[in-house]
């Protein structure tokens, strides 16, 4: 059975996340731990740490993890952003650590005014610098295949495997797949032979084995279209058959599996997470 949760809010406490995913039947929970669109963090206190970790082992989730702030732009040629950034990222993997988090989910960043070539570069070289300042932490960094919007990273395979194979601590690295944002980036998935041959490919060039997580999304734009538009699961351009591929792949029966589908009201009914996480479901043989 693959291990499905959502990114849930953790308004009013850490704790609230974890006892929501458990209150929905997940198996799992993404969280931020700061907010995303600020650049300062409050403090954790030692009390939001115990309370997270209990709930979590309360509700016996596996795998939690938490999605960086979408400011840091490793790939940014400006100096004072990129410094700025890698500064941010490194609180993010501290935080997630001290919550006891397995990885901290990072858009590999956008070049802007310089190249391709030279905003890889310039991620090799920021992970470095934060891998170095937090040698004593567990927590990953899961770099994230993105949909190609603009002059953003990560929408090619050879894109994640140039950053994992470039920095010098390549076991550090691990691999959020988003099925929106493949789909967007002209991975298809929908035919099983499609499916398989996207799967292959990210095998032969990044390699299964470092698969961390995959983010459940379905897409309200059409394929190749580049563009970074979630919809709720089947109701979008991918429909159903993508995820019933995933779910039912037992490569990955152990992984974790967040849905970042809209929280808005699903046509469904009002509160949109359980009815997506029924839809999933009801996908597994």
């Amino acid at each position: 059975m693959p291990l499905l949760g959502a990114h849930l809010s953790i308004a009013g406490g850490y704790f609230k996340a974890a006892n929501a995913a458990g209150a929905l039947g997940m198996d799992t929970v993404q969280i931020f731990t700061k907010n995303n669109n600020q650049w300062r963090a409050k403090p954790l206190t030692d009390e939001d740490v115990t309370r997270f970790r209990e709930a979590i082992g309360e509700h016996d989730l596996s795998h939690p993890c938490s999605h960086a702030s979408y400011l840091i732009n490793l790939a940014s040629p400006k100096d004072e952003l990129w410094e700025k950034s890698i500064e941010a990222f490194i609180v993010e993997l501290r935080r997630a650590d001290a919550l006891g988090l397995d990885g901290v989910v990072l858009h590999p960043g956008s070049y802007t005014e310089s190249s391709e070539e030279e905003g890889l570069a310039r991620i090799v070289a920021a992970l470095d610098r934060v891998h170095a300042e937090t040698a004593d932490l567990s927590a990953e960094t899961w770099l994230e295949g993105t949909a190609g919007q603009g002059t953003n990273l990560g929408n090619r395979f050879e894109h994640l495997a140039t950053i994992r194979d470039g920095v010098k601590e390549p076991d550090r690295i691990g691999i959020c797949l988003d099925t929106c944002h493949l789909f967007s980036a002209g991975y298809s998935l929908r035919e099983p032979e499609e499916y398989a041959e996207t799967i292959s490919e990210f095998d032969r060039v990044v390699g299964l084995d470092s698969l961390r997580c995959f983010h459940l999304n379905d897409s309200k734009t059409p394929f190749a279209s580049r563009k970074d538009r979630h919809e709720h699961i089947g109701l979008g351009t991918l429909g159903l058959e993508p995820f019933r591929h995933i779910v039912n792949d037992d490569r990955f029966a152990d992984l974790p599996m967040y849905m970042e589908t809209p929280k808005s009201k699903h046509p469904e009914g009002d509160t949109a997470d359980p009815i997506n996480l029924k839809a999933l479901r009801d996908l597994i043989a």
